[in-house]
């Protein structure tokens, strides 16, 4: 069994003891972990390092840093995911899976068809928590690197980037599948509608904004499993899943 895997934003430095922050702390309250337990540790810079916990206490737990591994477990394809927000616990699903899949960014999105609707103050709180089930999927997964959760935007201004970078969209009637896609490709922005679809203002506006209408097989499927299964099939083709 492998050692449990904490996130820590702080500075880590071979052979020096730290405290610990709040999550981690919880997090090995919650397992049980005992004082000369290994553990692994990253920062989001790139890397791991093995400690020892040297003190555990409800409140605060301490760790001797003993080596550095430079691990990278990033794929090859960059994939910023532009997900209109779901009901439910249905986005957090959504961030989740995509980071254990390797997506290096996601923007929550509003489109005309979206089904939520909260206030600035409550959006705010949800971009917390979601970055903390990002944090989290990179504990599990093995990722060094979190993604980040942008703030939401509106779907428009999103799809309007100037970014360099390759656009896709989903649509039952396009003319590429993913593995027909015409070029080697390394940077992606990928855009996934809300269960009601795109309007038809919005794929007019995709369209004009260079899109790539893609399609992913014959069955229409919920937003959630639409993500999910461009997001894996983009790594099988672009990325380093085999």
């Amino acid at each position: 069994m492998s050692n449990p895997r904490f996130y820590d934003p702080q500075t880590l430095t071979l052979s020096t003891e730290i405290l610990l922050g709040d999550d981690a702390t919880q997090h090995i309250n919650v397992l049980r972990l005992k004082a000369g337990a290994e553990i692994i540790l990253f920062n989001g810079s790139g890397g791991q390092y093995l400690a020892t916990l040297s003190d555990v206490k409800k409140r605060a737990c301490s760790a001797l840093i003993n080596e550095f591994q430079e691990t990278d477990n990033e794929s090859p394809l960059h994939l910023h995911l532009g997900q209109v927000i779901s009901r439910g616990d249905r986005m957090e699903f959504v961030i989740q899976k995509a980071v254990e899949l390797g997506v290096n960014e996601i923007t929550p999105l509003i489109s005309e068809r979206c089904g939520v609707k909260i206030n600035a103050e409550r959006m705010a709180k949800k971009r917390q928590q979601w970055q903390k089930i990002a944090i989290a999927a990179c504990e599990q997964s093995g990722r060094n690197i979190v993604p980040i959760i942008h703030a939401t935007e509106s779907l428009p201004i999103w799809c309007a980037s100037t970014e360099k970078v390759t656009k896709l969209t989903l649509h039952p009637r396009a003319q590429y599948s993913i593995s027909t896609l015409p070029a080697e490709i390394n940077k992606i922005r990928l855009l996934i509608g809300p269960e009601g679809g795109l309007t038809d203002d919005e794929i007019n506006l995709t369209e004009a904004l260079n899109f790539t209408e893609t399609l992913l097989g014959p069955r229409i499927l919920r937003t959630e499993t639409a993500a999910l299964t461009a997001i894996a099939a983009l790594q099988c083709r672009f990325g380093d899943l085999a």
